[in-house]
């Protein structure tokens, strides 16, 4: 800790990607962060707050740790892969195995390419008649795209598969130890009984939403998946309790850094295999046995031999940086 508490006054220097694609979109919650005094940045085409006006970086960064935070997180793709063939479409994209996957259930899981590489990190939940992907924002428009050309190709040899974009939910992660008294306070429920890595449907605040237990931060929380038209009052009931805050991606990086959290584009890419981004535990059994998704021939061999030219490690540093 005493590494970040001498680096993070304001947004770190390292680690967030800030990337501008000419006209920048705005999440439904722009004018909230606005009224709270964010400090804006491009993000994959958005513009996300980066600060606000009563916390610096390691402030949220704290409060995280300590009470509980809210990021916006709708610039990110959420996806829903419908269809009787779903899980074989998918499970040729990525390493996961999902039809072992309960209903409820979630997965970290990885797109790959022919050469072994990672196309990007993605979360899939298991729901009764679909898969629910969450991908990342810089990625949105890539996985969008492979999404749909291979579902075009399955289509076309008579698969019963479909790609469906959500845009009418927004995002948000409800993260930190107050998480759950913070959201149960707004559900009437009890949520203990969620455990890690699974989501459901549950009413917040009367609207019906898509809620996981998961996160980037290494703290407990949820992300909501909440109907666009309702994720401003949410927001707002939430920030009533006076242990929840927002936060922005300064805090949101130097978080899942700490908790030793990969980002895509930083710490692995379309270059790094599984077995190099100490990844090999996102590929399941049966997947090891079978293979069947996209750069398979690459990735089983390398995972046997426990080969690979290098491995992503994490560092711990003791007192002052150098």
């Amino acid at each position: 800790m005493a590494a970040i508490t001498r680096t993070l006054h304001g947004v770190p220097r390292t680690g967030v990607r800030l990337m501008s694609t000419g006209t920048t979109k705005r999440t439904a919650l722009y004018d909230l962060h606005t009224k709270y005094g964010a400090r804006f940045g491009p993000f994959a085409g958005w513009a996300m707050p980066l600060v606000y006006s009563d916390q610096g970086a390691l402030d949220s960064h704290l409060h995280t740790r300590k009470h509980a935070s809210i990021f916006d997180v709708s610039h990110m793709l959420q996806t829903r892969i419908v269809g009787a063939d779903r899980h074989r479409f998918l499970e040729h994209l990525v390493v996961a195995d999902l039809k072992e996957l309960p209903v409820g259930g979630s997965t970290l899981s990885l797109f790959t390419n022919d050469k072994g590489g990672i196309e990007d990190d993605t979360i899939i939940t298991q729901q009764q008649d679909s898969l629910y992907v969450v991908s990342n924002a810089g990625c949105a428009d890539k996985d969008f795209a492979h999404l749909n050309k291979h579902a075009k190709i399955f289509q076309d040899q008579g698969a019963d598969v479909e790609v469906r974009k959500i845009e009418d939910h927004s995002l948000i992660a409800l993260q930190g130890p107050s998480a759950q008294k913070a959201l149960e306070q707004l559900a009437g429920i009890d949520l203990a009984q969620m455990a890690f890595m699974t989501g459901q449907t549950v009413d917040i605040a009367g609207v019906p939403c898509h809620v996981a237990r998961s996160g980037y931060t290494g703290e407990d929380g949820f992300e909501l998946s909440i109907p666009t038209s309702e994720v401003v009052g949410i927001t707002a009931r939430l920030l009533e309790n006076p242990e929840v805050k927002l936060a922005g991606l300064g805090a949101r990086d130097s978080l899942r850094l700490e908790a030793g959290l990969c980002l895509y584009g930083s710490d692995i890419d379309a270059t790094t295999t599984p077995m190099e981004a100490n990844l090999v535990w996102t590929i399941g059994k049966r997947r090891r046995a079978e293979g069947g998704f996209i750069g398979a021939d690459v990735i089983l061999p390398q995972l046997a031999a426990k080969g690979g030219e290098r491995r992503r490690i994490g560092l711990i540093v003791e007192g002052a940086p150098a």
